[in-house]
């Protein structure tokens, strides 16, 4: 196997990092590779050895199937009954078989430490077995919120790599993402929360009358396609598959105690039936590329739980154009729910903007083609950039030495860092006297500025715009003052002939 190119831009980045930072966390999409991009990591530390860590056993099994495949190299099992030698250069070990056998394994015998999914890192269990080595550890995970890497940042030091999911779908290693909101409006106002989300027995009891309604809409927005369905309890799920069957579509119930769940699995894949339901059991290690519709009837506050999901039906497959996620309208006053449009959204405002164009436009009548997840994030950016240039031009007629981190992004078309927030530790500790020292250059409210991490990202935007040869930043806010109708792209060229002739009018 050869790795794709971003999956060698992160192997570069997780070695580059590992020389400043000893534990890492490495964010990629789920359909990346992410098995594959630490096993060649792995084979890249030999003859050192590496620990893999994982919480399930389809996890354990698919990475050393995976390993054996990318590397040639036979890791090792560290589960129940299995044993892995000492000798062994990668181990694939459960947290919980790891916690009772720590005796086993001296604290400086793995040189890297993975912990696969690692949004379960900071738990106690996973915390108990990454204290216990010395060596360097790579956290691995598909799409964590914002607030979970604040989280994460509390044990991880650096993020190495963070690859969104928009540049896979745009780069065609996983396929477009449509976006139906169904108008069946199912309130959760009363559904109480356990362990941070909505409870699974309280979410079941309040689908049940909504069943049919559900299976009729996927019935009309879905025809001829294959459908995984996510459901709370296995009750439900069955009840669900009934309701299918009773206007006639093919459907299937699989779950852990499933004799047949083998067979359920291949029958599916091979177009055998159309909708096959679960209660949560298929959220991680389960691949088939050919699924292209996600129906989430498992409403979640987890941004990485509904990624996990969708994930299963983002690989790419000959037969089929994109992935259509049936969305319904969950209704909170307290807390907010996860929507399609959180894959994309850099932060929730941007996500509410994507819901919101979403709902409108599916009402509207909009095919589900037409409702493209990345069109979608595109116009919420517009709409962003907009108000953000407008509230650039009211702040525009004041007078003050500085101007705030916001305005020096929005001037460099800088959006991503204008919405910039730290989550790290190291991303929030104090700046720097050098970047001090360019901040104040560049005429920068020192105030404005969110920390080290922060500052290093403006930083980044204006030496690239140094590059560009734009007039200095003193100027371009003078020019700004004074009427220029584009300051902020200014060259050196066109700020001395604006000067020269304000000069001559003067």
């Amino acid at each position: 196997m050869k790795p794709r190119p971003y999956q060698n831009h992160a192997i570069t980045c997780i070695r580059d990092g590992f020389k400043e930072f000893r534990r890492q966390l490495a964010v990629l999409p789920t359909g990346s590779g992410k098995t594959i991009i630490f096993a060649w990591l792995a084979q890249l530390f030999l003859p050192l050895r590496t620990l893999i860590l994982a919480h399930r056993d389809e996890l354990i099994d698919q990475a050393i199937d995976k390993i054996k495949v990318a590397t040639g190299i036979q890791a090792e099992k560290e589960k129940a009954e299995f044993k892995a030698s000492p000798h062994a250069v990668i181990v694939v070990a459960s947290v919980q078989s790891m916690i009772r056998r720590l005796d086993r394994w001296p604290s400086d015998h793995f040189n890297l430490v993975v912990a696969d999914e690692a949004h379960h890192a900071i738990s106690e269990s996973w915390q108990t077995v990454l204290n216990h080595f010395s060596g360097r550890v790579l956290g691995v995970t598909a799409t964590p919120d914002r607030g979970d890497k604040r989280n994460l940042g509390e044990y991880f030091e650096n993020v190495a790599v963070d690859i969104p999911l928009v540049h896979l779908i745009r780069e065609g290693f996983l396929c477009p993402i449509t976006v139906k909101s169904v108008p069946l409006q199912i309130d959760l106002s009363k559904v109480h929360l356990m362990a941070g989300d909505f409870a699974d027995k309280e979410l079941g009891s309040l689908l049940e009358p909504y069943l049919a309604t559900i299976a009729g809409a996927i019935k009309e927005h879905a025809s001829f396609r294959k459908v995984l369905a996510f459901l709370p309890l296995i009750d439900t799920s069955h009840k669900f598959v009934k309701a299918c069957s009773q206007i006639g579509l093919a459907a299937q119930h699989i779950d852990g105690g499933s004799p047949d769940r083998k067979e359920i699995l291949q029958r599916f894949a091979a177009g055998e039936f159309d909708i096959l339901s679960n209660a949560m059991l298929l959220t991680e290690g389960f691949d088939d590329p050919s699924i292209d519709c996600i129906v989430v009837l498992r409403p979640t506050k987890s941004r990485p739980l509904f990624a996990q999901m969708v994930g299963r039906g983002t690989r790419i497959d000959p037969i089929k154009e994109n992935l259509l996620l049936l969305d319904f309208l969950w209704l909170h006053e307290r807390h907010r729910i996860i929507h399609p449009a959180d894959l994309l959204a850099k932060d929730g405002e941007e996500a509410d903007i994507i819901t919101e164009l979403t709902q409108e436009r599916s009402l509207a009548g909009y095919d589900p083609e037409q409702l493209d997840l990345i069109t979608l994030a595109g116009c919420a950016t517009q709409i962003r950039e907009q108000k953000l240039r407008q509230k650039l031009a009211e702040l525009a007629a004041r007078k003050s030495k500085y101007i705030s981190a916001e305005e020096f992004c929005i001037q460099h078309d800088a959006i991503d860092e204008a919405f910039y927030e730290p989550t790290m530790k190291w991303e929030s500790s104090s700046i720097t006297k050098k970047q001090m020292r360019y901040i104040k250059e560049a005429n920068i409210d020192p105030e404005s500025i969110k920390g080290r991490g922060h500052a290093s990202a403006l930083l980044s935007v204006l030496f690239k715009n140094k590059d560009l040869e734009l007039a200095p930043q003193k100027q371009r806010w003078v020019m700004a003052q004074e009427g220029h109708p584009e300051p902020w792209i200014a060259t050196r060229a066109e700020a001395r002939r604006f000067f020269a002739q304000r000069n001559k009018k003067s």
